[in-house]
């Protein structure tokens, strides 16, 4: 059996996780948006000014009138209520991260959530960033409400897969200077990129992190960024066939819970676009013959989870049409009844003692 539906006390939990955690992500967003940084009077030739700091920068916003002391109340006294609401948000996540422990919805490997919140802390997630590989099932999952087996899942690296044509005017400073490299030594100081221009990091545990990116069509075009620091010791993302098909394609969020029961957001390519992928990969003679059996385990898998449990989802769908035709005439081989492992586990009768 390739995947279990979840027992009403996981899916009533997976439910309160995530409208908890939209609150509060929806909260510090707004904190970010409305007040993020500082506002202060100061005494300028004699006379007191409104200033709003935001990124080492200040600005004033005039003169004292009634109008910018009602603006400057408004600010401290929301800000306040906002800290409140975000801080009773916390206190929550904290008392349910031990239950979901308990129901076993702690899935997604401990030093991946860390990355993935770095990056979208960042910014970067959806934003110029998705995930795509195995990690990609754990938002698959939670999409169709099933555990997938852990063969499945077994991985010791992340891929992140860069958009170029995704604009990142808006991170900070700092983002902007070490990039993904920066990130990940924020999450583990012993991150070391793999070679000169490498694609590729590694912890001391041998965590990789690869950073990927679609092959160019045109090679005779002009280069397109290719990372997202501007330090030379960032990660550069290096060019792979057939990406291009899952950057334009449709993309899927889903609120995922790591190992130590803390939710958090996942940008993956839709389902239908992976698994077909997956299936393209799975029949290239220049694979390893190990990873193309992976690859087609994976194509079945996900091609079942979408034909049972999110059948609203269509291999016809005109918003696949980034992908090749040939490829998605295919889909056939993934959606035949036959190959669908839908049947139900048999019932344990003895505890997991």
């Amino acid at each position: 059996m390739s995947f279990n539906g979840l027992n009403g006390d996981q899916a009533r939990q997976t439910i309160d996780v995530g409208q908890m955690f939209s609150s509060f992500a929806m909260a510090r967003s707004e904190l970010e948006r409305r007040f993020s940084g500082s506002m202060s009077w100061k005494t300028v030739s004699g006379r007191d000014y409104l200033y709003r700091k935001r990124r080492d920068a200040w600005k004033s916003l005039g003169p004292r009138t009634p109008e910018t002391e009602a603006l400057a109340v408004q600010f401290h006294e929301g800000r306040t209520r906002l800290l409140q609401r975000i801080a009773g948000l916390t206190a929550r996540l904290d008392a349910m991260a031990p239950v979901n422990r308990a129901l076993g919805l702690g899935r997604l490997p401990l030093i991946a959530a860390r990355i993935l919140r770095a990056l979208d802390q960042a910014g970067l997630i959806g934003a110029g960033i998705e995930v795509v590989g195995t990690n990609a099932l754990f938002a698959y999952e939670r999409l169709a409400g099933v555990q997938i087996a852990g063969a499945h899942l077994a991985t010791a690296d992340v891929d992140l897969l860069f958009d170029a044509r995704r604009s990142l005017r808006l991170l900070t400073p700092e983002v902007s200077a070490t990039g993904v490299v920066g990130l990940l030594r924020k999450v583990d100081r012993s991150f070391e990129v793999l070679g000169r221009s490498g694609f590729r990091a590694v912890n001391r545990d041998g965590y990789l992190v690869d950073l990927i990116m679609p092959a160019m069509k045109n090679r005779m075009a002009k280069p397109r960024r290719n990372r997202i620091g501007s330090e030379a010791t960032d990660l550069e993302a290096v060019e792979i066939e057939g990406l291009g098909w899952l950057v334009n394609s449709p993309k899927a969020t889903a609120t995922v819970v790591d190992a130590r029961g803390y939710p958090l957001t996942m940008v993956v390519p839709d389902p239908r676009a992976f698994a077909l992928h997956k299936l393209w990969l799975a029949g290239r003679d220049d694979r390893d013959p190990l990873r193309r059996q992976r690859d087609r385990a994976q194509a079945d898998l996900i091609a079942t989870l979408v034909t049972t449990r999110l059948p609203h989802l269509r291999f016809d769908d005109p918003a696949l049409t980034a992908l090749p035709r040939a490829l998605r005439e295919q889909a056939p081989l993934l959606t035949n009844p036959t190959r669908r492992d839908a049947a139900p586990e048999s019932p344990r009768l003895e505890p997991d003692w």
